[in-house]
């Protein structure tokens, strides 16, 4: 099998790919580059390719199916970059790739206590050598009702890092899962906007759930209400935030994501003006953490992320189940 793979990184993906294409037997193409209309010749010949979280809107998946592409691939766990509509009239399949829950659930788990604790605030003062006290007196896990919407494998690892604390948990999502009752309970979206202290995200972005942190459902939350994203940007509402954190509705938020980061992250920006207001709004406050996507960023998930995308290939290649497929 042929696989052309996009925007592979040589300092991390490349030991991962050299590894598990030789013990597949896979033939592998490699661009540096992301996916483009201007690149995507170079995929002709290959019956599928594997890319990251860029753009592979209708355009470029045409293109591709003309290349003779019959899989395209992410490493990653969302798959809202790719235009799955287009993708399934064409007949090209997608598959996502999973990794290591415990990657993102360990991250999720630190902006929430780097957020109740102030720690942004606390590590710029140390800077300065700055040792005061006020301004800088967090809070105690045990004493937060904690909201996790989205119990799949990532949101069941948090609620399970979460029971360690002490701390109230409600749940939700479409499906509930009997092992997350254990730690957990279940309950309608309205119910955990108006208890919980701290909220934490954990979904797949759709289009039912676009926007679901808004100004109506921000209303609904107590007053110092703690988000933490570790999902997808589009989940929030980023005007609606930046106006309740100005008014004081949300107390502190820890982002991993944000909306519109596509072509900014994962790149040598610090030269650049970027028209990316709403993320210098937010780097700007001094109770919210923004981090460049980084929840995944570990060795297992590297190595998972790579070996999956290979898997899903070589099973749609040969026709069998494909756990990853998602179009």
């Amino acid at each position: 099998m042929r696989v052309f793979v996009y925007s592979c990184r040589t300092f991390d993906e490349d030991p991962y790919f050299e590894q598990f294409s030789r013990e597949f037997g896979i033939e592998l193409g490699i661009c540096r580059e992301a996916p483009t209309l201007e690149n995507a010749h170079l995929a002709k010949g290959y019956d599928a390719i594997s890319v990251i979280t860029t753009k592979v809107d209708g355009a470029l998946v045409e293109k591709f199916h003309e290349m003779g592409v019959k899989m395209i691939s992410t490493r990653t766990i969302g798959y809202d970059h790719i235009d799955l509509e287009r993708a399934k009239e064409l007949g090209v399949h997608v598959g996502n790739a999973t990794y290591s829950p415990n990657c993102v659930a360990d991250y999720a788990m630190m902006l929430m206590l780097m957020s109740i604790r102030k720690m942004k605030r606390i590590m710029q003062r140390a800077e300065i050598n700055d040792f005061s006290l006020p301004g800088i007196q967090g809070g105690e896990m045990a004493n937060f009702t904690v909201g996790v919407i989205g119990t799949g494998r990532i949101g069941q690892a948090v609620i399970k890092d979460l029971s360690g604390f002490g701390c109230k948990i409600y749940a939700h999502d479409l499906y509930e899962n009997e092992t997350v009752k254990k730690y957990a309970e279940y309950v309608s979206l309205d119910k955990l906007y108006q208890e919980c202290d701290l909220i934490t995200l954990h979904m797949p972005l759709t289009e039912e759930n676009h926007h679901m942190i808004n100004a109506e459902s921000l209303a609904k939350m107590k007053d110092k209400v703690v988000i933490v994203n570790t999902a997808r940007g589009g989940l929030i509402d980023t005007k609606a935030m930046i106006d309740a954190i100005e008014s004081g509705k949300i107390g502190a938020a820890g982002l991993d994501v944000i909306e519109d980061e596509f072509g900014m992250y994962y790149f040598d920006r610090k030269s650049d003006v970027m028209s990316k207001r709403d993320l210098y709004i937010l780097r700007g406050f001094p109770n919210v953490i923004v981090t460049p996507h980084m929840a995944f960023y570990t060795d297992q998930a590297i190595s998972d992320m790579v070996k999956h995308s290979l898997q899903s290939c070589m099973l749609e290649e040969s026709g069998q189940e494909d756990p990853w497929r998602v179009a």
